[in-house]
């Protein structure tokens, strides 16, 4: 829809595979002033790396996956995306998916690429956040699957790293989740793997997926002191700076996704009202009919 349509990432249109609602051209310039916010593109263009790890065990170290030196393109990996899941999307939401799943292949056929539970759970976060609203719950989860799927990955271990640390943070507070380094356990082994590597600089690559996982961390903790946020960043040696910039957003492409949402809601409710009115009077006029030819008949 036209609403939506001004959503639309540059870079990506919408499919021609999948049919878009259409909306009133009001509704679309209330949406075009806030299209900026939404252009993920290079802001949200996401640094990685090229091997792929997995928990082994309990989780105490890392395994390191070699990649397929047939690097799909990115056509192919929107095609498998588009085949895995054939209902139509609304352009509210397929707009934003075409533009993350480009971004998100372009970082995962990187040479240095390297799967982590952090960033699995900030792609979850944000997949959430944004799908938010969706009509139903198991639509929603199956063009997850698909969506990850289509980039070669598996949707069972992003939702369950996500989770795992979900649950972990909510059992922490600000101290104990900057204080990761000084315990044992799965979650603080994962986090001890990331401060290694990313203290080297040889096997990590900071991506804003990794910050919105690190946010999540903190949202779940009830970490609100500030200076929370800057500990943490030091004991992973990660760029606070860098976080907060993609932190900032992140939070205004969620308001402006509100906003978008919103218009959509309001002009599906107008195009409800619209056709009841239209139906309300096609049946005034048989019945009118009806009683006409009555009339006629009696006479």
């Amino acid at each position: 829809m036209a609403a939506v349509t001004s959503l639309s990432f540059s870079a990506i249109g919408q499919s021609p595979d999948r049919k878009a609602f259409n909306a009133s051209s009001s509704s679309a310039r209330c949406l075009s002033s806030t299209s900026d916010a939404f252009r993920f593109r290079t802001n949200f263009a996401f640094d990685s790396l090229n091997f792929r790890t997995s928990s082994s065990g309990s989780g105490s170290r890392m395994v390191v996956h070699c990649m397929s030196t047939d690097v799909p393109t990115v056509s192919e990996t929107k095609t498998n995306f588009l085949r895995a899941y054939k209902r139509p999307i609304p352009s509210v939401y397929s707009t934003v998916l075409q533009e993350l799943i480009v971004q998100q292949h372009l970082m995962r056929y990187k040479k240095s690429y390297q799967y982590d539970p952090v960033f699995a759970l900030g792609f979850v976060t944000v997949y959430d956040r944004l799908m938010e609203g969706y009509p139903t719950e198991e639509d929603k989860e199956a063009i997850f699957r698909a969506y990850i799927k289509a980039l070669n990955e598996e949707p069972e271990q992003y939702r369950a790293d996500a989770q795992k640390l979900e649950e972990w943070a909510r059992a922490q507070d600000g101290n104990s989740l900057v204080d990761f380094s000084s315990r044992e356990g799965e979650v603080e082994s994962i986090l001890k793997d990331i401060s290694e590597r990313a203290g080297s600089k040889d096997s990590f690559r900071y991506s804003r997926f990794f910050a919105i996982g690190l946010f999540r961390l903190l949202e779940l903790s009830n970490a609100t002191d500030p200076t929370i946020l800057e500990k943490l960043c030091a004991a992973l040696n990660v760029n606070k700076q860098s976080v907060d910039r993609d932190l900032d957003v992140y939070r205004n492409l969620l308001s402006k996704l509100v906003q978008a949402k919103e218009l959509l809601k309001e002009y599906v409710a107008r195009e409800k009202k619209k056709r009841g009115e239209r139906e309300s009077q096609k049946s005034n006029e048989a019945v009118t009919k009806c009683l006409g030819q009555y009339e006629s008949v009696a006479r």
